[in-house]
């Protein structure tokens, strides 16, 4: 009899399998041999032929002695604490590569097992310097060759015999994590394969059973059972309470134990302090997912790590705690779980930490007829997080636009790359949380997460196709006129209006979110005069006249949507004696160009609200609203969308005529001498501004009045002097800049007053030859350890601080993303135009790549800043470069882990 294939020791991290069950993966230790031993033991006699190449099986002793030898780095996945399967390389002597191997018991063949631990391994290995890996398969072995071809890794395969000789090469590991826009994607599409079928219980039970409902009608439990209840949850419901025999007309199960086994979702409204132990007693009855109401969980250390480790145990996903409830509204399903109020059927899918937040948009989508698909509120998002939300709506059918409410990004660069996929699919909106540093204290303290600071997550956000807003007002707009018009195809808008100050309002309202309100052509001017009185005005705001009857409102609208150089129109309506004349507006989509109109009906009481106009063959809804400055920003939301939409994929390579070598050997010699890290002295910035080629003054540092004249001679020219002064970074501020330099006496005082002001600090004396006259701008990069390097250009000298003009992207750029971070100057058009415009853009672009590419290729690159930056027609020079150091461990952003 073989021994028991158990985890002794069930630690390491929890992942989901292809069925969407929850495995443990973690490293195997010398103390596996046993369970190891009795996994290959028990293959049937094919499997261990594929394995070893032979019929003959090893013995116990020679397998455990295998997983137990040096050098051997192994990974094994446990469900209900038995090993399912291992996978392992020995690390090689030069020159060759690690070999992999993988083991999965014969019936758990075929559920991703394999997939799974070969990318721990993968990540083990790339943390271990390993840049390729080797497998030896037999050709028969389809399973196995698939595995690997499937990996999402570069490989090469030769064929000998009846082996296949396969290398799997590994991404490097960058600032911005690993490296592969195939393997990223790979794992992306197994892990929303498996996270989807985990989710089922949850978003979509066949049964549910609410714990902790009482017979107080006004108690949270009995609020949710009878939204449950009354909202005609399609499956069966059950009710735990040891006290009533029956709880809002359903029978009650005085126990957990006393239930049906393998029920989908369990309802938790107890109390905090007993919620491990009922979570505990579902698990033991076969409960396969919780949605925790409960708050005050996660704020105690015990109740948590009790709770997480029931999660663990049973492999149940979770929603909450402390929230307010989930609500799908799929008629298959129709579950109302949630204290909040009922939920109209809809098309938008919403996520919110906020129980709040998720009532008051789910009241909101209801009052403006646009309803929910799924709204869920996640609170604390142990588990079940927007990440999971996004996949959940890219394939359930009914979901046409997605909203969430984020107070913290657990992983911003899957999160990114997740609503990138969906965001090409359908509009996706959030609500910004946590911008301020009091807003960023409330978010950490309400959901126990850390909010990420706004120009990191708004950079995100701009690169995913994500469209942030900052109030709830702004985000129904937004979503009305996205759902209810087409999108615009540039930022051109007609304003009409039947009252001339109101037109104003709006065409201000226009310019200050980067709409164009231009004169109408000709033809339309012309067209406009014969159909409005002489006292109309019909260039651009349009004038109708207070006068106007609805069907002449309406012929204008017509005849302003015909014209080629419009975009968007902008209808605004004051109500008079003549009547309203938005009654006049046509159906843009009956026969008309597809062109968004927006109405604005002052005095209006709702912000937005749902103005229906009659068509020829349809009803077609016009966002219609209370303010023309709304009405402006969300058209201006349309028309980031519709630019996000047409912008090009773009490519991210580097540079040419870098030396990722150079560049890592200054890094590593740097940290040698100071382990901690810090600011790199002068002759170190250059040597890796020139690994980037990165366009550096020449830079010599001096420590005498003799040797900055010899510099000044060499130069032919006049110099500027710097001070080396460890903690100086703003030098002008401080005095430790001098510029102009052109004589012996003027060098001479200038060193003298450095010595005189620093005394023993002064390290030594930087000079560089003064750089022709231009543009003065910044570009700099800051690591972060979330989302990978952000690149920053803006303006630069002494307007730095002055002047809040910059523009922000993440690392690693495409060219797209290079040009957008350019165009996001609000000061380009004015400082990057004119006749030589394209080459000084060329050579800021240049720049920022090459700065981007350092902080990419070198996690510890914490800071860098070129300041300033000079751009003239002959180029650019880098005046003044700074970069700080921080000893740092990237790891694998893409590994697929489970938060719990």
């Amino acid at each position: 009899m073989s021994a028991p294939t158990t985890d002794p020791a069930p630690t390491g991290r929890r992942a989901l399998l292809a069925d969407g069950t929850v495995v443990h993966v973690r490293r195997l230790r010398p103390d596996d041999g046993p369970v190891v031993a009795a996994l290959h033991r028990d293959l049937p006699a094919p499997d261990n032929y594929l394995r070893f190449f032979t019929a003959s099986r090893m013995s116990s002793e020679a397998l455990a002695a295998m997983f137990a030898a040096e050098g051997v780095v192994a990974f094994g996945a446990f469900r209900d604490g038995r090993l399912l399967g291992v996978a392992h390389y020995r690390l090689a002597p030069a020159g060759t590569d690690p070999e992999v191997a993988v083991a999965v018991a014969h019936g758990d063949q075929h559920h991703g097992v394999a997939s799974l631990l070969l990318e721990h391994l993968v990540a083990a290995a790339r943390d271990a310097g390993v840049q390729r890996l080797s497998a030896e398969v037999l050709t028969t072995n389809h399973t196995m060759i698939r595995v690997l071809r499937d990996s999402g890794l570069p490989l090469s395969s030769t064929t000998e015999h009846d082996v296949r000789h396969m290398v799997l090469y590994l991404p490097p590991i960058t600032g911005s994590g690993l490296r592969s826009e195939e393997y990223a994607d790979a794992v992306l599409d197994r892990a929303a394969h498996a996270d989807l079928e985990s989710l089922r219980p949850v978003m979509a039970p066949r049964s549910v059973v609410v714990i902790g409902a009482g017979r107080r009608p006004d108690s949270v439990g009995r609020l949710v059972l009878r939204q449950i209840v009354e909202g005609g949850f399609t499956g069966p419901v059950h009710v735990v309470n040891p006290h009533a025999a029956a709880v809002g007309g359903v029978p009650c199960r005085r126990a957990v134990a006393d239930l049906p086994h393998g029920i989908d979702t369990a309802v938790l409204c107890v109390p905090a302090a007993a919620v491990p132990d009922v979570a505990e007693q579902c698990g033991r009855q076969g409960v396969r997912a919780l949605l925790v109401i409960t708050a005050g969980v996660t704020t105690d250390p015990d109740i948590a790590a009790r709770l997480a480790a029931v999660l663990d145990r049973y492999g149940m996903r979770m929603v909450g705690p402390n929230c307010v409830g989930l609500i799908n509204t799929d008629p298959a399903v129709r579950l109302q779980a949630t204290f909040g109020g009922p939920a109209r059927a809809g098309t938008v899918g919403l996520a919110a930490q906020s129980g709040g937040v998720a009532i008051a948009l789910t009241a909101e989508l209801d009052r403006l007829g646009l309803g929910v698909s799924t709204a869920v509120s996640t609170g604390d998002s142990v588990d079940v997080n927007g990440d999971d939300l996004l996949l959940w709506w890219a394939q359930d059918g009914r979901t046409e636009a997605a909203v969430l409410y984020l107070e913290s990004l657990r992983r911003p660069r899957q999160f990114a790359r997740l609503a990138r996929r969906l965001a090409g699919r359908m509009p996706v909106l959030t609500l910004r949380s946590g911008s301020s540093d009091a807003g960023r204290k409330a978010a950490a303290s309400h959901t126990a997460g850390t909010a990420t600071p706004r120009v990191v997550r708004d950079a995100l956000f701009a690169q995913a196709g994500v469209l942030a807003v900052d109030e709830l007002g702004e985000l129904s707009g937004v979503l009305a006129v996205l759902s209810w018009q087409p999108l615009p195809a540039g930022p051109r808008v007609a304003v009409l209006s039947n009252a001339g100050g109101a037109g104003v309002l709006a065409a201000d309202a226009c310019a200050r979110y980067g709409l164009v309100v231009q004169p109408l052509s000709p033809a339309t001017r012309e067209g406009l005069a014969a159909l409005l009185p002489d006292t109309a005005v019909v260039t651009n705001p349009v004038d109708v006249t207070a006068t106007v009857s609805a069907a002449a409102y309406g012929r204008v609208v017509e005849r302003v949507l015909a014209d080629p150089d419009v975009d968007a129109v902008l209808v605004i309506s004051v109500p008079t004696g003549a009547g309203d004349p938005l009654a006049g507006i046509v159906p843009v989509t009956d026969g008309r160009p597809g062109k968004p109109v927006v109405a604005v009906r002052l005095g209006q009481a709702a912000t937005v609200e749902r103005l229906t106009v009659l068509g020829a063959a349809t009803d077609v809804p016009v966002p219609a609203f209370a303010d023309p400055a709304a009405a402006a920003r969300a058209l201006n939301g349309a028309v980031r969308r519709a630019t996000w939409l047409r912008r090009p994929p773009g490519l991210s390579r580097p540079p040419r005529r870098v030396d990722a070598t150079r560049a890592r050997e200054v890094v590593d010699t740097a940290l040698v001498a100071s382990p901690q890290g810090g600011w790199l002295e002068p002759e170190q910035a250059a040597e890796l501004a020139a690994a980037a080629g990165l366009p550096l003054a020449a830079t010599t540092v001096v420590h005498s009045v003799a040797a900055a004249l010899r510099c000044w001679r060499d130069h032919g020219g006049p110099v500027a002097l710097k001070a080396d002064v460890p903690g100086v970074l703003h030098k002008s501020r401080e005095g430790a800049v001098r510029t102009g330099l052109d004589s012996r006496q003027q060098i001479a005082e200038a060193v003298r007053g450095f010595r005189t002001l620093f005394g023993a600090r002064l390290r030594g004396i930087v000079v560089q030859p003064m750089a022709s006259a231009g543009v003065e701008l910044l570009v700099g990069v800051t690591g972060d350890a979330l989302c990978g390097p952000l690149l920053t250009v803006g303006l630069g000298g002494t307007t730095t601080d002055l002047v809040d003009d910059r523009s922000h992207c993440l690392v690693p750029a495409t060219d797209a993303d290079l040009d957008e971070l350019v165009d996001g100057l609000r000061a380009a058009p004015r400082l990057l135009g004119g006749d030589h415009g394209s080459a000084l853009r060329a050579s800021l672009r240049d720049a920022a790549a090459r700065l981007g590419w350092l902080a990419d290729q070198l996690p510890e690159v914490a800071e860098a800043e070129i300041n300033p930056l000079v751009v003239g027609p002959e180029g650019a020079v880098a005046v003044d470069l700074r970069i700080r150091l921080e000893p740092a461990r990237v790891t694998d952003p893409w590994l697929r882990t489970l938060p719990v």
